[in-house]
């Protein structure tokens, strides 16, 4: 499987996977309704964010908080774009990681553009200590985003030895 195809698939896989289990939460789970799954451990929680990561912005202006994420989410895939075809034909974990990430942010900016929310459903926490509600999407860009680091240490810490 060439490249283009591998990161195609896998993206379209993320995106698609994101938007199913968001359309699944958002039609059985009433919002801010919790279903528990492992005590004192997981929920499955509906919730809207309306700003980004750890809801970064969410009580910002819609005239401010809109454009803005629009603007970073072209960014961000004008940049993975650009590091996918700097990324070598054999290395299928870097376009794994770039791959999760582009289609996880695709994944959010479609909510944003469709709904003007991200819809989030995973609750990690332990007892009263609650991690941000996040989905599919965001678990995918938090993977390929810690292979990329991965990568980059073990990568300089080569050169480094040498």
């Amino acid at each position: 499987m060439s490249k283009t195809a591998f990161v195609a698939a896998m993206a379209g896989s993320v995106f698609a996977l994101d938007q199913l289990t968001k359309t699944m939460i958002r039609h059985s789970v009433p919002l801010y309704h919790s279903i528990p799954v492992l005590d004192e451990v997981f929920n499955i929680t509906h919730a809207q964010n309306t700003g980004g990561a750890f809801s970064l912005f969410a009580s910002a202006p819609d005239a401010i908080r809109a454009p803005f994420f629009l603007i970073a989410a072209a960014v961000a895939v004008a940049a993975l774009l650009y590091f996918l075809n700097t990324v070598g034909p054999s290395q299928r974990l870097l376009q794994f990681a770039l791959a999760g990430i582009l289609g996880g942010a695709l994944g959010n900016l479609f909510d944003r553009l469709t709904s003007g929310t991200v819809t989030d459903f995973l609750d990690v926490y332990w007892r009263d200590h609650h991690w941000p509600a996040f989905n599919v999407a965001d678990s995918f860009i938090t993977i390929g985003v810690l292979i990329l680091l991965g990568h980059s240490l073990l990568t300089e810490q080569r050169s480094t030895n040498k």
